[in-house]
């Protein structure tokens, strides 16, 4: 645990310290570089060489595009509950995102001319799961559902197989469950390169989604421009704002969840009052920890990657949540605060709000996509959204009259910019 009082005359330095190392970490370039280059050289069989390097599974090409029928299969092995509660996060989260769907519109500009906006869905987009030892099946809804809405016609998804060489039955089953039918068993970088380059098996997407450890993000830092990305979103963040009357037992509970994503790199923020609420909140966590399944994964993040922050006052809280730019912000503070909090604080991903809104809601069913800008990439980025699985175009109509009125303008700016061509093309059409 790394504690910064704000007594302690060198805090400005260790704030400005800790910003500027996060989203540091380990040069993955080079790896990420050969592994797109054997794929473009060499399609799936680089794919199936990848497989077996880093999932350690024997796979054939044939094997690495998941039947349509298996996807129903995965539904069955679920429990009653189990779908139950897929259906209700798919739900939740469609109700969500609809109010969001853009609308085409025209309008008069002041010359008088026809403008306005068009709204297209992406064509083809690939959407990448982690999978491994913890499958995020609610990953699958809060990347496909919006792909849906927004109207895509292909949805690609691909995540890496199990060690039987196979896709999860949750993944299976929330995939069938959102409609998706064309399902890859790729992992990592390699997933990432096939969407994007295309091979013999997966032919090339439009733009790339979803959250992975570094080297997937490399990888769609490298690919941008071969194919479009969305945000880079790499291991989880959380950030408590607890005040004095933030119940302990709950704010413990939050951290633990957070800290147990399982890729280490997790980051834990906590903002106190006094460190009379911090001593209760670290006696909270040694007593929660031991009953977690992921407790050993959990300690590690807490001891490596654990920051609190004892303020003097709200401002100040204010202040370094704006600097780091959280993914989830909770603010279990007083009620008086919240409206202030959620006004001044603007850099966080997910905003919950008082003591009864775990972040687990929004990772899970609340509404909003769970993927969202991390390592202080929220200060210039939002979380996912159904726009980003379309595009616009802006359109514009001059008729006579309003090309008349435009003219003058179009003649001084051409002068101004040696570009005779373009007022050329305007003169003729006014003067007609």
């Amino acid at each position: 645990m790394n504690v910064f009082k704000h007594y302690d005359a060198s805090f400005a330095k260790q704030l400005d310290k800790l910003c500027a190392s996060l989203g540091q970490s380990a040069d993955v370039s080079a790896t990420v570089t050969r592994i797109i280059t054997d794929i473009r050289a060499k399609g799936d069989r680089a794919v199936l060489a990848c497989t077996k390097e880093f999932d350690r599974v024997v796979l054939k090409a044939s094997q690495l595009k998941v039947a349509e029928a298996d996807l129903a299969k995965g539904l069955k092995t679920l429990s009653v509950e189990h779908r139950k509660a897929i259906r209700e996060a798919i739900k939740c989260v469609k109700d969500f995102h609809k109010r969001t769907l853009p609308k085409s519109w025209r309008a008069k500009n002041p010359h008088g001319a026809t403008v306005g906006e068009e709204f297209y869905p992406l064509q083809r987009v690939g959407i990448y799961v982690p999978g491994g030892q913890v499958p995020l099946v609610s990953s699958v809804i809060m990347s496909a559902i919006l792909a849906k809405i927004a109207g895509v016609p292909e949805i690609v998804v691909c995540t890496p197989p199990g060690a039987d060489g196979q896709v999860a039955p949750g993944l299976l089953a929330a995939l069938h469950l959102c409609g998706v039918k064309e399902v890859y068993k790729i992992g990592g970088v390699q997933a990432i390169a096939a969407m994007a380059i295309g091979t013999k098996t997966v032919p090339p997407v439009d733009k790339v989604f979803g959250p992975g450890n570094a080297f997937v993000m490399e990888a769609k830092r490298q690919l941008y421009g071969v194919v479009g990305v969305d945000l880079l979103p790499g291991p989880s963040e959380v950030m408590v704002i607890a005040d004095h009357r933030a119940n302990a037992r709950y704010v413990a509970a939050d951290l633990l969840a957070q800290a147990e994503h399982g890729t280490g790199k997790e980051k834990i923020y906590l903002l106190v009052t006094s460190e009379t609420k911090l001593r209760a909140i670290e006696r909270e966590i040694e007593k929660q920890t031991p009953s977690l399944v992921h407790a050993d994964a959990i300690r590690s993040v807490l001891n490596k990657s654990f920051y609190v922050f004892v303020c003097k006052h709200m401002q100040q809280m204010v202040e370094i949540a704006n600097r780091i730019a959280p993914e989830h912000m909770e603010l279990q503070v007083e009620e008086q605060h919240h409206k202030h909090l959620i006004k001044e604080i603007k850099t966080a991903g997910a905003i919950l709000v008082g003591s009864t809104t775990a972040t687990a809601l929004g990772d899970f069913t609340a509404g909003p996509s769970h993927t969202l800008p991390t390592e202080r990439t929220g200060r210039f980025s939002s979380g996912m959204q159904v726009t980003d699985y379309m595009r616009r175009s802006s359109v514009v109509q001059y008729d006579a009259k309003s090309i008349r009125k435009a003219a003058p303008v179009v003649s001084a700016f051409a002068v101004l910019e040696q570009l005779d061509g373009h007022g050329r093309s305007v003169e003729m059409r006014a003067s007609d």
